[in-house]
Parts: C-alpha cells; structure tokens; sequence
C-alpha cells in the first residue's frame, strides 16, 4: 500500500480528479490518501505561493503527489505553484507520453508515438532578469552538468525500461555554444554508454518542424526546460489534443503527476470535462510506485473506452464518435472496460519488474580554473563605439587592456560597422597584458577607476578557463 497526496486542484479539477481516482480504485489500485488543498482559495486567503506549510510538509512526507489543475489569480506577486514545486522538490525530470489516438480522435499523424523528456529545474526558467539600462533587461540561462546528467540518463534509461528503441537531442548549440554546448556534450558523453539505444542530436529549430510534420521518426526526445515546454505541448496537440496528455515529474526523491492542461473554470461543475489527462497521470503514477498491472488494465481499459466511440465533448466527432458523455459517464465507461483490450488501438504491456529508478547524482573532481579576464558591462547612452572605447581605455589598470566592445552580442569595437545599431548597453572586455591571467585584483581596480570617471558599469562577469580550455563566448563577428 502506498500513501499518496492529492490535490484535488480548481475549475474542473475536483471533478477529473474524482473521475481518476474512481477509475484506478476500481482497477486495484493498493493507495491510501492525504488531500491537501492548494491553489486559487490558497492564493487568495493570503499566501501567495498557493500552498500552506502544512501541505508541503504532507508532500514530502508522502513523496507521491498527485495534483489537478489549479487556478493562479491575476496579477502580480503569486508564484507559479508548478514552477516551485518542481524546483522546491528537485523534480528534475517532465516527462510527456505524445501517442496518436487515430482513427478515434483527429490527427493528422497517425503513426505518432512520442515521448519528451523535458529538464524541469534550470535554463531560462531560473527566473533570473534584470533591467540593466533604459533599453536592456537580461534573463539568464543556467545550465549545469548535473541537471544535463540527470536529464540525458533519465531520457536513456526511460527508453530502456519501456522498450523504445531512440532517443534524441535537440538544443540550439550552434548558437549558445556554452550553454546548449553543454546540454549535447554530455547526451553524446552518456549515451555512449548505452549501445542498445539509438541516438542522435538535431538542432531545435529543424528539429521541431520535423516533429511537427513527421513525429513519427522520433521515440523519445531529450531537451532543456524552454524547449521542452513549448515542444511538449506542440507534440501533445498534433497528436490528437493537449486535454488528453499526462505528465509526469520525476525526482530523486519525490515525484508529481499531473494533467498538461488548465483549470478551465468556465466548464467547472458542468460534468463535461475530459478526465484522460489526469487519468494518463496517475497511469504513470502507478508505474512509478511499483503498480503495473494496475496501471496497464487502466491505460488498456481507457484505449478500449476510446476505440469504442464513449467520448466528451471536447474529443466528440460526428461519424467517428458513437456516443457523447459526461466527465462521471466516462469514468463509468472505463471501469466497465477494466480487464478489456482494445482492437484496434495497440494494447500496453507494461514491465512488471521494479519501478524506474536511477541512482543519485555525484559530484566530479573540480577542474583547474584560471581567471584570465573580464566583461565589464556599462550603461552609456552614446552611439559611437570609438568613443566609449576611448574612455575605457583610460581606466588605466596595469596588467590589463581593453581587447573588445560588443552591443547586444556584436562586436562593434575595434573594427566595428557604422551600419550595427547600438542600444545603451556595452560589454566592455579586459584581458591580461601578458596572456597570463588577471587577478580580483584587477577587476575592483577597473571598477574603481570607472566610478572615478563617471562610467556607469552594471556589472561584470569573470572569463574563466578551466582545465586550459576557454569556458566564455567571444563576440558575434570575432
């Protein structure tokens, strides 16, 4: 028996969520359960994370969290409660199972049968921004090598224990050379290690229309977090419609399951909702807490329930669909189906060895880093790089000279084009003399110059080797 949290969410949540737990109670489900209540009421008696000390205390007690969709009220100052507790958590793993539905519900790719593994911690959803002048705000993409290990293993490993034969990269490395170049140094570092797998890398924006137009090449696709939402959701709709895809959040020690789509406050209370998002969900839970027999006679009974035409509004389809049903018919249709298998739509089988676990992560020895330079970044509102470029050089700071100026990435100064525009906002680089390195020294020694003249720098960043090899991007132009 496994104790469970469950939320049971706003608008159609409470709903789906009965529909759900009905549906795998009836096909044995061994689950006791802990409701907490989180979201839109949360919110608005005053906590702005929407959700209470005492829930998150159930959380992580429980480990297993099975949430519906909630409803965060407008405006400022309420925190996304999927982003925190994905990060509070360390569910550092979303996955999304994309299978086509065909005939039975529209699509126009038929064959599609796709899963994402989404890296669900880092990258632009750090939430890191600043404004730094009148025209620049920055946002910053983290990506670490423990969250690129986690994510490429889990993706190899997922493949692997569900039988799928590939996995993919996508990521935007001909670009962001440190960041990406990361993410697919250590897929092709890992997936080395796993020879039974096919993999391979495409880069995201041919990649995307490619799955977009021909989904069918793919099996499972690993990507970071940006990438993965939009995709995701993409792959969820062409496949037959984003109401019908669960998601999974795997951690190294908790895990949340849940349906990709909203509140939908306006169906609230009308028994109309689609229950198979959520549904698809707890499919997953169950083969994460060890249950796959439960979870194959649900996902079974559910394809069953499909094929024969017993359908919600949002799926119903004249001549294809035989009959239009409400969110409480429908669960009492898949429960009918228990045991049953589809005809037409390929039947699961589920691995009926332990659950998918994957060890925890281990920190690598540090490398030698040596400190070899600095950007500087100012605030001018002057347009002529030689002239900004002329002030710098006046900073005077034995051991290091002024080697570059970029705007926006583009490198304006020496041998800039009078044709690039340029905002507010100068990355102004310093290196070493000698080639052999500055120190911090250096760095408190420019930016006290700086001030001394009246040159408004907004904040620095250290350019870094480690081991010997050049860990910073130069600029577009260089």
């Amino acid at each position: 028996m496994t104790r469970i949290t469950v939320a049971k969410g706003d608008g159609i949540g409470p709903e789906i969520m009965d529909a759900t737990l009905d549906i795998i109670k009836a096909a044995g489900a061994k689950i006791e359960i802990d409701e907490i209540e989180v979201g839109e009421k949360v919110y608005l008696a005053g906590n702005t994370a929407g959700i209470s000390p005492e829930s998150w205390d159930i959380i992580r007690r429980n480990k297993i969290f099975l949430k519906a969709p909630i409803t965060t009220p407008q405006g400022g100052g309420y925190k996304s409660l999927n982003v925190t507790t994905r990060k509070f958590l360390g569910l550092y793993a979303n996955v999304r199972p994309c299978m086509s539905l065909a005939p039975f519900v529209s699509t126009k790719h038929p064959e599609m049968d796709i899963v994402i593994v989404r890296e669900n911690e880092e990258d632009l959803y750090a939430g890191i921004e600043h404004q730094q002048t009148d025209e620049v705000v920055q946002c910053l993409k983290l990506i670490s090598r423990p969250g690129c290990e986690k994510i490429v293993r889990y993706a190899l490993e997922y493949a692997r224990h569900y039988g799928r034969n590939k996995v993919t990269c996508f990521t935007k490395d001909n670009i962001m050379k440190q960041t990406d170049g990361l993410f697919h140094k250590v897929f092709d570092e890992i997936a080395s290690e796993y020879i039974d797998i096919e993999n391979e890398h495409w880069i995201i924006d041919i990649g995307a229309a490619k799955m977009a137009d021909t989904p069918e090449i793919f099996d499972v696709i690993v990507m970071p977090n940006l990438y993965g939402d939009v995709l995701s959701d993409v792959a969820a709709q062409i496949a037959g419609s984003v109401g019908l895809a669960g998601s999974s959040n795997i951690g190294e020690e908790c895990a949340m399951f849940e349906a990709i789509h909203g509140s939908a406050p306006r169906r609230a209370g009308q028994n109309m909702a689609n229950p198979s998002g959520l549904l698809q969900g707890a499919i997953m839970m169950l083969n994460h807490i060890g249950q796959p027999d439960v979870a194959e006679k649900v996902q079974n009974a559910w394809l069953k329930t499909i094929e024969e035409g017993i359908h919600t509004y949002d799926i119903f389809k004249e001549g294809v669909s035989k009959q239009k049903v409400g969110t409480k018919e429908f669960a009492q249709a898949v429960v009918a189906n228990l045991g049953e298998m589809p005809n037409t739509l390929k039947p699961v089988s589920y691995a009926k060895d332990a659950a998918l676990t994957l060890p925890k992560y281990k920190k690598k020895t540090p490398a030698k880093k040596d400190l070899v330079g600095v950007d500087v970044f100012v605030h001018w509102n002057g347009t002529d790089p030689d002239e900004i470029a002329e002030k710098l050089i006046k900073l005077g700071v034995d051991g290091t000279e002024l080697t570059m100026i970029t705007n926006r990435g583009i490198k304006v100064w020496p041998e800039g084009f009078s044709e690039t525009f340029c905002t507010d906002h100068w990355r102004c680089r310093f290196k070493s003399t000698s080639g052999s390195g500055i120190s911090k020294r250096h760095i408190i020694d420019l930016l006290t110059n700086a001030e001394a003249q009246g040159i408004d720098s907004i904040k620095t960043e250290n350019l870094y080797e480690f081991d010997g090899k050049q860990s910073y991007s130069m600029g577009q132009g260089q």
